[in-house]
């Protein structure tokens, strides 16, 4: 009988069990494991497994339904997100270079930041309100 994806699958899982478990080495493994993906029948599959036991580690089990993809709203939320925190992280360096120059120069300097975070704000803020046309998304 042929081999499908999930009894390789199968073997493919009972072997790195194996080898986590130390019953395999590593070259072996790979050999094992590259018999195992271009097995063709069902025998080809049974020797590579045969000399094992059964593993004491649970396997996990397949899934049978493939994980759910984040909506394009989600997408975008993650991608503000993102921006935002890009944003801090450009707050946090500059603030740091203007208190360590305020410190070193003895005397509390304007504080420059304020001119570069703001413009960068508001250009985070102006891509929500006009997205970008072509995609429909802020660009």
């Amino acid at each position: 009988m042929r081999a499908s994806d999930a009894d390789r699958d199968d073997a493919a899982e009972r072997l790195a069990a194996a080898l986590i478990e130390g019953r395999l080495d590593l070259t072996e493994y790979a050999r094992r494991l590259d018999l195992a993906m271009s097995a063709v029948v069902l025998g080809d599959l049974e020797p590579l497994t045969a000399d094992l036991p059964e593993p004491t580690i649970p396997l996990p089990p397949h899934q049978t339904v493939p994980a759910a993809r984040p909506s394009g709203e989600d997408v975008a939320r993650r991608e503000w997100a993102d921006e935002w925190r890009w944003w801090l992280g450009g707050a946090v360096i500059m603030t740091g270079i203007w208190a360590v120059t305020s410190v070193v120069g003895g005397v509390l300097l304007p504080f420059w930041p304020l001119v570069p975070l703001g413009i960068w704000a508001a250009i985070l803020v102006a891509a929500v309100i006009w997205p970008d046309e072509h995609s429909g998304r802020r660009g």
